[in-house]
């Protein structure tokens, strides 16, 4: 990632922010992420459709690491059983932490981030509506894919409909495979701890991180590997959508926001007589300008023109002493 966090939007953030807006509103998004998995449920035939498509894109790419990987993962189940863990809790885990992180820790770098993750989400969500897809898993058996998450199931809370609680698999939608934001949001929290972990240890988390997530997404079925390239690719397109986000939100703030009270306090300008605040000196280009003179260098020119400096200990600075009479 470049020092910048995102070309053309600079770190620090216009106003401050506040964790009792931010967290109602990553709470809408993950709503609408949710609310929009449901409702693109598309139809299944078209979703088995899509999801023989992709198997036959790979096979002429000679791109085939989902066999292979689901069948390890089937036969043993020590890896079998935490790759389920893995794909069904990590990311409702990892990437709200780092969130919470970069808010308290990384604060100027924070409304960047975030608004990556959730113009990739929505993205993501377009991807869903447009393209169902029945994820390897649901394919018929003659494919040759093992549900490893209906296999493990008494090792943890799911049951055979995705990563979903026993008895809530009616609540999800188990043909939005295309693209992987298992993958995606792995990867953005990859850059993130690349980018602000600072130590050996994150930065190689930042890279087994989302390494791991595909393995697993393919391993337990839930995923073809042109999903997860298309998590990817949608991280990225996030990532250079997210300026113009940010600033279409300054421009709406702007507009519809409540107006800020004007500050006048400009260096030079000397403050008005009559205006309650109580006189001060004010430098400017060298000069200090005494209380009741309004043009910076006033006294220096009177110097200058051979004029005698007064007696009064305030023209005469400071700590300097009054010429004696």
């Amino acid at each position: 990632m470049p020092h910048a966090d995102i070309a053309g939007v600079e770190a620090t953030p216009r106003t401050r922010l506040r964790w009792w807006t931010e967290l109602p509103l990553i709470l809408l998004v993950y709503a609408c992420y949710s609310a929009g998995r449901l409702l693109a449920r598309g139809d299944v035939s078209h979703a088995v459709d899509h999801g023989l498509a992709i198997l036959d894109i790979e096979k002429a790419l000679y791109l085939n690491a989902e066999h292979p990987l689901n069948r390890l993962f089937t036969r043993e189940p020590w890896l079998g059983v935490p790759a389920d863990f893995w794909y069904a809790s990590l990311h409702y885990l990892i990437t709200p932490v780092l969130l919470v992180w970069i808010f308290r820790s990384r604060t100027v770098h924070y409304r960047a981030a975030r608004t990556w993750l959730m113009t990739s989400t929505f993205i993501g969500l377009i991807g869903f509506t447009l393209l169902p897809t029945c994820p390897p898993r649901l394919l018929a058996d003659g494919h040759g894919f093992v549900d490893t998450m209906a296999q493990y199931s008494s090792y943890g809370w799911w049951a055979g409909d995705a990563s979903a609680p026993k008895g809530l698999g009616g609540m999800t939608n188990q043909y939005a495979a295309m693209p992987s934001l298992h993958v995606g949001w792995a990867l953005w929290c990859g850059v993130i701890l690349w980018r602000y972990g600072g130590t050996r240890l994150t930065k190689v988390a930042a890279v087994a991180y989302p390494l791991i997530t595909t393995i697993v997404v393919m391993g337990t079925a839930n995923h073809y590997f042109l999903d997860a390239v298309a998590g990817a690719a949608v991280m990225g397109v996030g990532f250079l959508l997210a300026p113009y986000v940010m600033r279409a939100m300054d421009r709406l703030r702007t507009r519809f926001g409540p107006a800020a009270a004007p500050v006048a306090a400009t260096v030079g300008v000397p403050v008005p007589v009559g205006s309650g605040d109580t006189p001060s000196s004010i430098v400017s280009a060298g000069c200090q300008t005494s209380a009741g003179e309004r043009i910076p260098r006033q006294r220096q020119s009177r110097f200058e023109s051979g004029a005698e400096p007064s007696a009064s200990p305030q023209d005469a600075g400071d700590g300097a002493p009054a010429p004696a009479r």
